[in-house]
């Protein structure tokens, strides 16, 4: 499938993850506002459990920071902040999410975002072989080995994740 010019989009993420020698292939899919990782999954036949999203989240001192959490799952904000060492943590507003990453919620990657913030990745992420996380462009999906995030981000191992009831 190609975009509207034919091309798959450069973006800051397949920059950032070539420049790490990260071997990745890109899908791209037609993106819905609010399909979120289920779209993408169901789009492209892929695991929604490994159909990894991108939240940019802060503080109660409004520091932004980066997390990894499985499609299928939530993050458990009481538990990130603990992680964390603070009160609080929330989801930025998408206009902030937006200013912190250079990228448009919908589209947000943890590789080559405009600023440099923590990032922290749900720890059963690394028993995946395989995952499929934003590419920097909505309607854009990296496939890469699990193993190849820390060599990429650097991420802090976390467990945060919830079952999204039914």
């Amino acid at each position: 499938m190609q975009t509207e010019n034919g091309k798959i989009p450069m973006t800051m993420a397949r920059r950032a993850l070539e420049a790490a020698k990260i071997p990745f292939t890109l899908r791209q899919y037609v993106f819905t506002p609010h399909g979120g990782t289920a779209q993408a999954a169901a789009e492209l036949g892929l695991d929604h459990h490994a159909t990894i999203k991108t939240i940019i989240l802060e503080d109660e001192t409004k520091k932004p920071f980066v997390c990894l959490m499985h499609g299928d799952c939530e993050i458990s904000t009481k538990n990130l902040a603990r992680a964390r060492g603070c009160k609080t943590v929330q989801p930025c507003a998408p206009e902030t999410a937006d200013r912190h990453s250079g990228y448009h919620v919908g589209g947000t990657s943890p590789f080559g975002t405009r600023k440099r913030m923590t990032v922290y990745v749900e720890k059963s992420i690394y028993d995946l072989d395989e995952i499929h996380i934003n590419a920097g462009h909505r309607g854009l999906v990296a496939t890469m080995k699990s193993a190849d995030l820390d060599k990429a981000l650097g991420g802090q191992a976390v467990h945060v994740s919830v079952a999204i009831s039914s």
